[in-house]
């Protein structure tokens, strides 16, 4: 008798199963939003390492800024705990300093202070040993009349104040951090209907119009990177002589470490930084083989990791800006599921991604039942592009990983969104 209710427990349990399943297969087939454009999905059961459900997991997607996730999983590998700030070496009565590609050297969020305080204190005289570009300073795929956005700075070996200016309204006027750029700023005769402010492509030289300067107004554009620039903002803001040298840089170069891994990708993840995702890609290369060259890491990431993915993918940059970057719903599953293995505290794992209803990307587009998220995932916009991996909870307990990617749709990205979080939420409920 015993074995004969074990038995119908069991088959219980699978009709239930596929019950539930037959029940979110409708969820797709009746979505008014889904059915009109290319999509795919794919559940990944982590707690039994099994598939849950998939549709078109096997099919290509620009996945926008989910390649992030690619970036975070690259900057675990091969960073290490601590960010470095500088390679130096010291030489007699000189202090030679190298960029490493760290993002966070007078960044407005992220910076400590450590790389700025050890180059004003050091009582020797300052070098900076410059690196010629291995690699152009956009990416393969961005969009080159996006240059002046907030969203695409530049990219660049030593970068200062996170490549880009900021420009807020104070006491009916405009005021510029770093203020070294008002030099470069100057009025022009438009009466365009709104307040503008234009940077030229291959300069800092910058205009703003007729139009009156909003109270409250607040903006960042990306600044032009040179070594001339670079040198003249570090001595405009340590106060003291730095001269550029042409140096390779020596066996013996130290490093000095500036802030934690996890608080840069954090910073990355929640917001969705560009920026930050592109030089942790230039972090990852210098730490690896001390070069810049981010085409070359992702031909290694390929070789020894993502060549185990189920479908081949392609990645040419590390924000995501690149429509060129194509992944299956499944691969970006099983990133996931390696991602849960390098950090398998849940606590700290699921910090680095937003949570739904709380913080960043996702702050206002989950519910929060008891005040508690349930998914924890990077989201990925551009033109006909909105895409959304991460980790998910139910109300049951169950632990899964997910990728729902969305291309080629028209309009807006807000019902392809409201779709998607009706669908993860009905998984959240039932499974």
């Amino acid at each position: 008798m015993k074995n004969i209710w074990i038995l119908l427990s069991f088959l219980m349990g699978v009709t239930v199963q596929a019950q539930d399943l037959m029940k979110l297969n409708e969820q797709f087939d009746t979505s008014s939003v889904l059915n009109k454009h290319y999509y795919g999905f794919s559940l990944y059961n982590l707690d039994t390492k099994q598939v849950a459900f998939s549709r078109n997991e096997d099919k290509h997607f620009t996945p926008a800024s989910n390649t992030k996730v690619f970036t975070l999983f690259a900057a675990i590998k091969l960073i290490g705990d601590s960010i470095p700030g500088l390679a130096y070496v010291e030489r007699g009565d000189s202090l030679i300093f190298w960029g490493t590609g760290d993002p966070t050297f007078l960044h407005p969020k992220l910076d400590n202070g450590k790389v700025y305080n050890f180059l004003k204190n050091s009582g020797k005289k300052l070098y900076y040993a410059a690196t010629k570009a291995q690699e152009p300073f956009y990416r393969n795929g961005w969009s080159i009349e996006d240059y002046e956005y907030y969203y695409q700075p530049e990219v660049s070996v030593l970068p200062m104040y996170g490549n880009v200016i900021q420009f807020h309204e104070r006491n009916g006027a405009l005021s510029l951090s770093p203020a070294y750029f008002n030099r470069y700023i100057r009025h022009v005769s438009d009466t365009t209907s709104r307040y503008l402010i234009h940077r030229a492509f291959e300069s800092n030289a910058m205009n703003y119009n007729d139009v009156a300067l909003p109270k409250g107004y607040v903006n960042e554009k990306p600044f032009h990177v040179s070594d001339s620039l670079l040198i003249s903002l570090l001595q405009d803001t340590l106060k003291r002589e730095v001269q550029m040298v042409e140096q390779a840089l020596p066996q013996d170069a130290q490093l000095l470490f500036s802030v934690k891994t996890k608080d840069v990708i954090r910073e990355m993840m929640l917001p969705s930084d560009n920026f930050l995702a592109e030089q942790l890609n230039m972090l990852a290369s210098f730490m690896k083989d001390r070069t810049f060259r981010t085409k070359t890491l992702r031909a290694y990431m390929e070789e020894q990791f993502y060549q185990f993915f189920p479908d081949k993918i392609e990645l040419r940059d590390g924000s995501g800006l690149s429509t060129y970057n194509k992944i299956t719903p499944r691969a970006m599953v099983t990133l996931l599921n390696w991602i849960q293995s390098e950090v398998p505290n849940e606590q700290e794992r699921l910090a680095l991604f937003p949570a739904g209803g709380l913080e960043g990307t996702l702050k206002n587009v989950y519910a929060t039942p008891g005040g508690k998220p349930f998914v924890w995932a990077k989201t990925g916009t551009i033109n006909a592009v909105h895409c959304q991996s991460g980790y998910l909870q139910t109300k049951k307990g169950t632990r899964y990983a997910f990728s729902f990617l969305n291309n080629n749709f028209m309009g807006s990205a807000t019902p392809v969104r409201k779709e998607m979080v009706r669908i993860v939420t009905y998984i959240y409920e039932n499974f």
